[in-house]
């Protein structure tokens, strides 16, 4: 478990104060979820406690996209490289990941696509840790997006609009990546 906290002001109305904050109240792994361009970000990442980072693979060049993961190596950080189609896959994974997160969300369209996520997911390697991003709503999403081998959800909306979001997190934990099922 890891908790994952948006520092991007324009877009999403976080905050590096955010960051701060949840990473002095939890003892679980915290990623800056942004869009990192710069070094600079991943530095004031770390300083503000994250001990992981998001790097969107559709925003960077591959020689950004490696750069920036080299540095957050260096700072001692975890890198979650996101992709969101196939022909993602290969930067991404150039770029040694600590793990990959296939984001079912289109970023033109904004729609929700698993059956898309599901079929990306089958394609990473099986000793890469997987994280499906984004249309998690319910128990049955996840059992889904493990079958198809993924090893962690990332959930936001789904919890964060429920009357209690412990007992939502509860209902989503626990459910284990079918093994054999990525290449």
């Amino acid at each position: 478990m890891a908790v994952s906290v948006l520092t991007d002001e324009r877009h999403f109305g976080g905050s590096l104060e955010d960051l701060t904050r949840v990473a002095g109240a939890v003892q679980v792994p915290v990623l800056r979820k942004d869009f990192i361009l710069d070094e600079l970000q991943i530095m004031e990442a770390r300083a503000a406690g994250a001990s992981a980072i998001l790097l969107i693979v559709r925003a960077l060049t591959r020689d950004q996209l490696r750069a920036l993961a080299r540095t957050a190596a260096a700072w001692q950080m975890a890198t979650l490289i996101e992709v969101h189609s196939t022909a993602e896959l290969e930067p991404a994974l150039a770029a040694g990941p600590g793990a990959i997160g296939v984001n079912a969300r289109d970023l033109d369209t904004f729609t929700v696509d698993l059956r898309r996520a599901e079929a990306v997911i089958r394609d990473i390697p099986g000793n890469v840790a997987v994280v499906a991003e984004s249309g998690i709503e319910s128990r049955a999403d996840v059992e889904r997006v493990a079958a198809a081998g993924a090893d962690f959800v990332l959930v936001g909306t789904s919890v964060a609009r429920q009357q209690d979001p412990e007992q939502a997190v509860k209902a989503l934990v626990g459910v284990k990546r079918q093994t054999g099922i990525r290449s």
